[in-house]
């Protein structure tokens, strides 16, 4: 299971870090042991400490559900997307309103159709609209949805509902996180707040360095000006105040078709497999070794995200051995800043164009 925030996870102690004291910690090692927990024990008492530390903290039963309910969404979840981890995985958001034959939902259908045919599977919100129309293009077979439980509008759309592979959230976050943690690339559609909410969610986390850099498109019907609105938006006012960057921008790409949009997402991923933390140094998986003339290029074009040394091409850190699968794979090492991840965004496109050895 590649890890949605490039390591950050991974680089944190998987060790027992609380306690509650030797005897107590004892108890919970047996029982844990007794469970059969072999896989990370550790992080399994952990959780179990934190439950009992709840219980003397007198936390209201508001709060204790909120943690409850929401651990159970996330643990089921994971179950869910657990054997279908190997394959790439394609997220459309977009409004639940727009009726099933407008030319959004058209342009939605097809996108799925599409991306289906590349060997990914789709995402989507499970309701209507655009996100229907998306699983009518993907079908059954290749579709997930993650249902958010209203008391209006949202239902699971007819394509998804019954199936295994839907799921039912009571919480946006756990929802949205969700999202994100499933997904190799995002394609996102005219919508209302809930889609501009998951927006800038996305881009967010990437901007932050919280999440890892995976392609972003942004469709509409033949003729549409929904995106080129919201980029009038961030260009003429969030950019020129200072509220945002021009790097930003890099994090996603409007697209007028859907053949475009779907090879920008495999574009991403031609010669660009991923990226982890390790300690302070990034580690780039490539499928192919990069020739020295184009490293020697990278090391120009992006000294400004070097903090220390060069970008160097090479094999596995030691610290990778956890991810086998990918153990193989030529590495680019450096050692970044941690801010301007747009900046990276474009250290993948130039990548993908490097010339290779």
């Amino acid at each position: 299971m590649e890890d949605f925030t490039a390591g950050a996870i991974q680089n944190q102690p998987s060790r027992r870090i609380a306690s509650l004291g030797p005897e107590w910690d004892a108890r919970i090692k047996a029982l844990v042991q007794e469970w059969g927990a072999d896989t990370n024990p550790e992080l399994i008492e952990e959780m179990i400490i934190t439950a009992l530390k709840m219980a003397r903290d007198k936390m209201s039963v508001a709060d204790l559900k909120l943690t409850n309910r929401s651990l159970k969404e996330l643990r089921y979840a994971a179950k869910v997307f657990a054997p279908y981890s190997r394959v790439r995985k394609a997220v459309v958001f977009g409004s639940a309103r727009v009726a099933a034959d407008s030319p959004e939902a058209k342009v939605a259908e097809e996108f799925a159709r599409r991306i289906v045919a590349e060997k990914y599977m789709v995402i989507t919100g499970g309701g209507e609209g655009i996100m229907g129309a998306a699983q009518r293009g993907a079908g059954r077979e290749n579709s997930f949805g993650l249902n958010i439980r209203l008391p209006f509008e949202q239902r699971p759309n007819e394509v998804i509902e019954g199936d295994p592979k839907l799921i039912n959230f009571n919480y946006f976050f756990t929802r949205k996180l969700n999202f994100v943690k499933e997904t190799h690339a995002f394609a996102l559609f005219p919508g209302g707040f809930g889609t501009m909410d998951e927006t800038f969610e996305v881009l967010t986390l990437m901007q932050t360095g919280k999440a890892r850099v995976i392609p972003v498109v942004l469709l509409d019907r033949q003729g549409g000006s929904y995106w080129q609105t919201w980029m009038a938006f961030l260009t003429d006012y969030l950019c020129k105040i200072g509220l945002v960057s021009a790097d930003d921008f890099s994090f996603f790409k409007i697209m007028p078709n859907v053949d475009e949009a779907i090879a920008e997402i495999l574009q991403f991923y031609k010669n660009y497999h991923s990226f982890r933390w390790v300690g302070e140094q990034m580690s780039i998986r490539l499928n192919h070794r990069l020739a020295p003339n184009a490293i020697v290029d990278l090391n120009k074009q992006f000294a400004d995200i070097v903090r220390q040394g060069e970008i160097v091409q090479g094999s596995a850190l030691r610290q990778e051995k956890n991810e086998p699968d990918i153990w193989e794979l030529p590495r680019l090492i450096l050692t970044p800043h941690r801010r301007n991840f747009g900046r990276f965004r474009q250290l993948i496109d130039a990548i993908n164009l490097a010339p290779l050895a």
